[in-house]
Order: C-alpha cells, then sequence, then structure tokens
C-alpha cells in the first residue's frame, strides 16, 4: 500500500477510534519506495541523496527512515487506558514484539542502551539494526509504529542517514539469517504484539494488492 494511503487510513482510525466508533486496530503493512521524516530537528539533514525516492515529513517521532517491500511495518491504533498512558513503556512493548518475533526466527535481538529499536550482533561482533520504531499519540491513541526489515534491499538506506545512523548499522532478518519467511514473520509479529499489548485478535482483514 502507498505511503501515502495507509498514513490516511492511521488517521481515520485514530478518529473513528476517538468517537468510540471502532476497536483497537492494528494496521499490517508493505510500502513501496518511501522515505519518512519524524519531529527531530536533525531529521532533514540526513537525507542525503533520495533520488527518484519521495521523502515525506509525518508527525511521529524519531529522524529520516526508509520503507521498502520486504519491510514489515506495523501501525498499532491502541487506545492506552489508565495505567498504559507510558509512551516509553508503549515502545518499549513493542520493542519486545520484535525481539520474541526474532528468536521465533532463529536470530537473537535484543536493545541497544539508550537507543530505541531493536538490534542484534552480527557475526562479525558489529551491532546491527533490524528494526526502527517512531509512534505518534493523540488523546492516548497511538498511531505510527515499527518497520522490521524482512527481506528488505538495504542498499536504500544508503541514501539517507538512518535514525541518524550510518546506513551500514541497518541488516535484515535474511541477511543474517541467509533466508527468511515473510508471511510467517508477520504472522508471529502479529501474535506477539497481541501478546506485549495485552489485546487478543478478534478479526484479521486482508487487502490484496
Amino acid at each position: 500500500m502507498p505511503y501515502r494511503e495507509a498514513w490516511a487510513k492511521q488517521l481515520e482510525l485514530v478518529a473513528a477510534r476517538q468517537r468510540g466508533e471502532t476497536e483497537d486496530t492494528l494496521v499490517i503493512v508493505e510500502h513501496p519506495h518511501v522515505f519518512t521524516l519524524g519531529r527531530r530537528r536533525e531529521s532533514h539533514q540526513n537525507v542525503l541523496a533520495p533520488g527518484d525516492v519521495e521523502v515525506i515529513e509525518i508527525e511521529r517521532g524519531g529522524d529520516v527512515t526508509y520503507h521498502g517491500p520486504g519491510q514489515l511495518v506495523a501501525y498499532p491504533i491502541v487506545q492506552l487506558h489508565d495505567g498504559e498512558r507510558d509512551l516509553h513503556r508503549f515502545l518499549r512493548n513493542l520493542e519486545e514484539a520484535v525481539i520474541r518475533t526474532c528468536a521465533r526466527a532463529g536470530l537473537v535481538a535484543d536493545r541497544e542502551p539508550g537507543k530505541t529499536g531493536v538490534w542484534t550482533t552480527a557475526s562479525t561482533g558489529a551491532r546491527k539494526k533490524l528494526c526502527s520504531l517512531g509512534i505518534a499519540c493523540r488523546k492516548w491513541i497511538t498511531f505510527h509504529g515499527l518497520a522490521l526489515n524482512v527481506t528488505t534491499d538495504l542498499s536504500y538506506f544508503a541514501r539517507i542517514n538512518p535514525c541518524g545512523f550510518e546506513a551500514s548499522v541497518m541488516t535484515s532478518l535474511e541477511a543474517q539469517l541467509g533466508a527468511a519467511d515473510f508471511a510467517a514473520t508477520r504472522d508471529v509479529l502479529v501474535e506477539e504484539l497481541g501478546a506485549a499489548l495485552d489485546r487478543a485478535p478478534a478479526t484479521v482483514t486482508a487487502r490484496a494488492g
């Protein structure tokens, strides 16, 4: 789904959730090539050579990142209730879901102190980033979310400083494991997000194309 279309869908869901017209919703999507800029002041400086890829400014936290085919993107549209209204805790819950998803794929992943996202240690000993996170929140309803590199073409990260880092820091499940099953990873991530956010899936609606 094109990024702008998915973004508009998120805003519709946030508004509907505020009015009590819908339940919490998890949007799982794959985007065509796009760079998005978060609210961090330096984000514009970290766009190096976007070329033919569109750059879109959005309201999530964080810096510039890349979305594209082979990347699993999850947008939890979740109303945070009393006892849940801690956005740092919400981010840690998203990270935990990704860490568990990677573990079930056979890859040890963890956090990097002081940095948002999910990381792993490569066979060379280098620290590599698998997943970027950036959220927004309106009246305690969250949107935007996470992007896990599964079979992503990592060369696109060279056009930016992703989240302010050098492009070489980025990796994927496929790069670390030799192969990765996108559909299986998606299904596991949905399950693990439900567990981490303490919300059980009710219905699933799929859209082809």
